[in-house]
């Protein structure tokens, strides 16, 4: 057996994730590890933190999309997930381990083991595309297919989250572009407001610039942007900022003082994320398929106009079902619609 380590240059890496002396730390969802092999079966080692929840890690297989699982009791320990086996021998394999969730869990990979032979990191995509988000950014519920339409199953419990499957990824798949996913389910702009993190709640305020985000996953940490330089930005925030953290009502609205707060805090953050890119770098604001008010796209209307006063190439789409295709998360047809959308619509601006 030929084992490589994490910090392999034979392992390519997408997202943000933290290359540390013990292995390579994975906090955001969609970030992965892929290799390639000849080989018959892939082994790994990692050290899971499962928060909460039924987590398993995403895996694609020679094309193949499927899951292994990843328990909480194991916390802390080191251990060993068969990947793929019964390949065919003297073939060139490529496999992708990656993570479905947002912070329901993160993990450590210390590295990978074949009864073959690891081959140089697969080549990265030409384009890349960055995206700021919450819960349909990262693909939350996306798996509840019988539910298209519908509210979310009661026994959601982060078993049906799959990034894979969102509208960031199968976009940036349809344009043939390497993408990072900086999003989190219940996620708002502002301070004390959203579902993130309830009841210390954590905006996207202060999670934009950060490598690890969540305290659960370890020490907060920033992000070093020269790391990853997209060629266009997307930020699809504004579906969880009517909540105040206090009660389940949806008491806030985007009208007077508190709109003009949440506009000045958005294009807060659209400016320190554009400042580490090249002048002129497109900035693309959507909202999403679930029913909202139409206040929200309004205000976001307001802030691209301002930010193109100032010199920036921003842009706003609103998708054909915009803020009316369904009361829950859209699950795989419906995030297939928003990408097809959003893929045409981002080849305009490119």
């Amino acid at each position: 057996m030929r084992h490589i380590d994490a910090a392999d240059r034979r392992i390519r890496y997408t997202g943000r994730v933290a290359h540390l002396d013990e292995g390579t730390r994975f906090y955001w969802p969609g970030s992965f590890a892929q290799v390639a092999f000849t080989g018959t079966k892939l082994s790994c080692e990692v050290t899971g933190n499962v928060v909460w929840g039924t987590n398993s890690l995403g895996l694609v297989v020679d094309g193949r999309l499927s899951k292994v699982p990843i328990r909480r009791e194991q916390n802390g320990q080191r251990q060993t997930l068969l990947l793929a086996e019964w390949l065919k021998e003297g073939q060139t394999h490529t496999v992708t381990l990656f993570k479905r969730l947002d912070c329901s869990c993160s993990y450590t990979l210390h590295g990978f083991e074949t009864d073959g032979a690891f081959l140089p990191a697969p080549a990265r995509e030409a384009l890349r595309l960055e995206f700021y988000g919450d819960s349909v950014t990262s693909g939350a519920c996306v798996e509840a297919v019988d539910y298209v339409g519908r509210t979310d199953p009661c026994s959601n419990d982060s078993s049906y989250d799959n990034a894979w499957w969102s509208y960031a990824w199968q976009c940036a798949r349809l344009l043939g572009a390497e993408c990072h996913l900086t999003s989190q389910g219940g996620i708002a702009v502002l301070p004390h407001t959203g579902y993130f993190h309830y009841p210390n709640q954590i905006a996207m305020d202060e999670t934009w610039d950060r490598l690890c985000y969540f305290p659960e996953a370890g020490e907060l940490t920033k992000w070093d942007f020269s790391r990853f330089i997209p060629h266009a930005v997307v930020f699809a925030l504004g579906q969880n900022d009517h909540h105040n953290a206090l009660t389940e009502q949806d008491d806030l609205k985007c009208e007077g003082e508190h709109k003009a707060l949440w506009k000045a805090e958005y294009k807060k953050i659209a400016r320190g994320v554009l400042s580490h890119y090249p002048a002129g770098t497109p900035a693309v604001f959507i909202t999403t398929l679930i029913r909202h008010e139409r206040t929200w796209d309004e205000a976001i209307t307001e802030i691209v106009a301002e930010l193109r006063a100032e010199g920036l190439n921003a842009h706003q789409y609103l998708f054909r079902r915009n803020g009316d295709g369904t009361n829950g998360h859209p699950r795989i047809p419906e995030q297939t619609e928003m990408a097809e959308e959003l893929a045409a619509f981002l080849k305009t601006v490119l």
